[in-house]
């Protein structure tokens, strides 16, 4: 029998050293005004930028992951992040945080990333960390919260008009992020919050032939049609978006592990046909290797751009259904998508990854351009080492690591 790539020693150690050679890529992140400035393709600040509180979020996060891993510095950064989201983003008069240094709305998607840094970086130990994972917790649940028990989009500034438009992506991050907040705490709410999220979710796939609807509005209606004319919008596409598929299917497998016993039967059932459907509509469909980043309502692809962050879903969901099922075919395909990661989209010399390549795999940004963050990539080269639950911080902070099943290559 062939032993599993996440099981064999020298697999892992071509993630550890994949984590460190990211890590030591974004080190210059830091913006000399405070907070995470946006990368470029060589590693350096993009200064023209603003300075974006999810990017900020995710550069504490995920230098919070490395010192929680070990590696050396890593501790600093995430403070050096941290103190971008406690600094000139946040709002001092009105309370909680502007969407970036130039724009003063308030997004349920940054404030998710804001919850998700702090939990991360309490588990970690960051000074501060814990009072701003309050201030997140607090400001998610009595401004954005809705009587439908899911996260409304985005308000002005001092909170007097909420945008009438409600989105999935917010939701799917309030998740990630409300389970990291229940490691950090131990807090059921937040827990009990993420498995409510994810069972409207999967009502909503379940219907739509495991295709997550992203639009809705005010009253949570779908809206197939939102933007039709923006079919390749960064956050907000239109259609059904591929990677997201992926990330619901590992997350609907992490809120089955942290509930345990109490997990209901279909969750498992979801995450498999979450993946299925999302592979069957992406993966080299259109004559080219990778996935597409949109499809119509029937499976057609819209925007046939590959985006990086959907083959690190796709690694990490198929690592994440292995663990749950222990199929070989998730294996199967968790080595098919590294080879084509190794292959067309990481940097050999960084270990940074491209943010975007056109269909026929040649650079392209014509959606994204430089390399923001590390965010899902770190994600990819982590998650695969760790447990469904305890979820990543926690799970590092113990040990509870793949390194320990691992077995050694045959010679």
């Amino acid at each position: 029998m062939s032993i599993p790539w996440q099981r064999r020693t020298d697999h892992v150690a071509w993630l550890v050293r994949q984590t460190s050679q990211q890590l030591a890529f974004g080190t210059a992140f830091a913006h000399p005004d405070g907070g995470a400035a946006w990368l470029g393709d060589d590693g350096r600040p993009d200064l023209s930028r603003p300075v974006h509180t999810w990017i900020s979020a995710r550069m504490a996060h995920v230098y919070s992951l490395g010192a929680l891993a070990g590696v050396p510095g890593c501790d600093d950064l995430a403070d050096v992040a941290l103190a971008g989201l406690t600094g000139r983003l946040h709002d001092d008069a009105h309370g909680g945080w502007y969407a970036s240094s130039e724009d003063d709305t308030k997004s349920a998607y940054a404030h998710a990333f804001v919850l998700l840094a702090a939990s991360t970086a309490s588990v970690a130990g960051r000074p501060g960390a814990p009072a701003l994972l309050d201030d997140a917790a607090e400001v998610l649940a009595t401004r954005f919260l809705t009587e439908a028990g899911l996260y409304a989009e985005q308000w002005d500034a001092a909170w007097t008009r909420l945008d009438p438009y409600r989105g999935v992506n917010a939701n799917m991050h309030g998740v990630e992020a409300t389970l990291a907040a229940y490691d950090a705490t131990g807090d059921r709410t937040f827990l009990d919050r993420a498995h409510h999220i994810t069972s409207r979710v999967h009502s909503w796939a379940a219907a739509n032939d495991w295709r997550v609807p992203e639009h809705f509005d005010v009253d949570w209606t779908p809206m197939p049609e939102y933007h039709r004319d923006q079919p390749d919008h960064p956050f907000q596409p239109y259609g059904a978006t591929v990677g997201h598929g992926l990330e619901w299917s590992r997350l609907t497998l992490a809120v089955r592990a942290a509930l345990g016993r109490d997990a209901p039967g279909w969750m498992l059932e979801t995450a498999v046909m979450l993946f299925e459907r999302a592979v069957a509509d992406g993966w080299s469909v259109d004559d080219h290797d990778g996935f597409v980043y949109t499809t119509d309502w029937s499976g057609r692809p819209v925007v046939r751009e590959r985006m990086h962050w959907v083959v690190c879903e796709a690694i990490s969901a198929a690592a994440a259904l292995h663990e749950a099922t222990g199929n070989a075919v998730y294996d199967q395909w968790y080595r098919r998508w590294w080879n084509h990661a190794a292959r067309h989209w990481i940097d050999p010399a960084t270990g940074s990854w491209a943010h975007q390549l056109a269909p026929d795999l040649s650079p392209s940004d014509s959606v994204w351009t430089g390399r923001p963050d590390l965010y899902h990539s770190l994600h990819a080269v982590v998650l695969p080492r760790l447990p469904l639950a305890p979820g990543a911080a926690v799970a590092l902070r113990e040990g509870i690591v793949r390194d320990e099943m691992a077995v050694t290559t045959p010679s």
